[in-house]
């Protein structure tokens, strides 16, 4: 069953493309980016030997993929059906998904597109008044964690609806050098001075986040912020969308500036490797209750990255 559904997606990637932007996506190789269900794993529990068989390795320096690439279907899986790491699953939630993914830049711009199956879940409790919403976390190298583990780099263990969640406390991403100290329970409240957590931002240590929202088949809001010890949205927004839903397939495009020259963003340009994490929530889900992917990488033009960035 599984083979067939693959099949009749890479069809749809294949024949539907959206073209707002202007960008030639015909001209555009796609790469197939599989997401999975990540449930109460955290940063933590990552870098835990007792918890996670690969902490040593992962604490030495390697990436999730190193070991995992090719185990997401599976994993995802075994946590969405409740057998580890899942003490509420939900009924009808899958397990993974394989998302097609796109890269392109021309003089002024980077663009992005994701192209995925829409759930078939129906939501017994709808979380948040967005159906559906795609986001990338992206790093020019300086926050070595999200190479490392994508979206993990953000997802602590105290988190709301984590293991390690306060009661009353609401707290969502945040990265780990934002506080003074890091335990099994994550950082807390343990935030560094705010002197500490300006330098951070003006030394690059922090990591964007790009959201497209989506209801009822259309885009209805993009959301642009940064990650430190919270999440802040940007006041005069660098990145836009457009995205379509057709035959039960999203389309999403994603635009930004390559070099804002601002505080707050990372400037795209040519020689470096950038890495990049994506994460879809679905059937009106929020926090951890999401598909995510391990960390992956581009570069403009040539070099060594998972995807090779052409200009149009």
């Amino acid at each position: 069953m599984q083979t067939i559904t693959k099949i009749i997606s890479c069809v749809f990637l294949l024949q539907f493309s959206l073209s707002a932007y202007a960008i030639d996506w015909t001209k555009v190789d796609s790469k197939q980016v599989t997401l999975f269900y990540p449930g109460q794993s955290s940063w933590e529990w990552i870098l835990t030997k007792s918890d996670h068989g690969g902490a040593k390795n992962f604490r030495k320096g390697k990436g999730c993929r190193e070991c995992h690439e090719g185990e997401e279907q599976d994993m995802g899986n075994l946590l969405v059906a409740g057998k580890r790491l899942e003490p509420s699953p939900i009924t009808g939630k899958r397990g993974f998904v394989s998302v097609g993914l796109k890269t392109a830049y021309d003089d002024k711009n980077f663009y992005m597109q994701l192209t995925w199956q829409e759930s078939a879940e129906v939501a017994l409790k709808k979380m948040t008044q967005n159906q559906t919403r795609v986001t990338i976390l992206f790093d020019d190298g300086s926050v070595s964690s999200v190479k490392r583990g994508g979206c993990w780099a953000a997802c602590h263990d105290d988190a709301s609806n984590m293991p390690s969640a306060q009661a009353g406390k609401e707290r969502n991403l945040y990265l780990a050098k934002s506080r003074t100290k890091i335990t099994r329970q994550g950082g807390a409240e343990r935030y560094k001075s705010p002197t500490a957590l300006k330098s951070m931002l003006d030394n690059g240590i922090f990591v964007e986040y790009w959201q497209a929202q989506l209801n009822a088949g259309q885009l209805t809001g993009v959301l642009d912020a940064y990650l430190v010890e919270k999440r802040h949205q940007h006041v005069e927004p660098k990145v836009t969308a457009v995205a379509e839903l057709k035959n039960g397939v999203w389309v999403v495009e994603m635009r930004r500036e390559l070099s804002p020259n601002m505080s707050a963003y990372k400037n795209i340009e040519p020689g470096k490797v950038y890495s990049f994490g994506v994460a879809i929530h679905d059937a009106y889900s929020q926090g951890r209750n999401h598909l995510v992917s391990f960390g992956h990488s581009f570069t403009l033009d040539q070099g060594k990255a998972d995807f090779i960035v052409l200009k149009q």
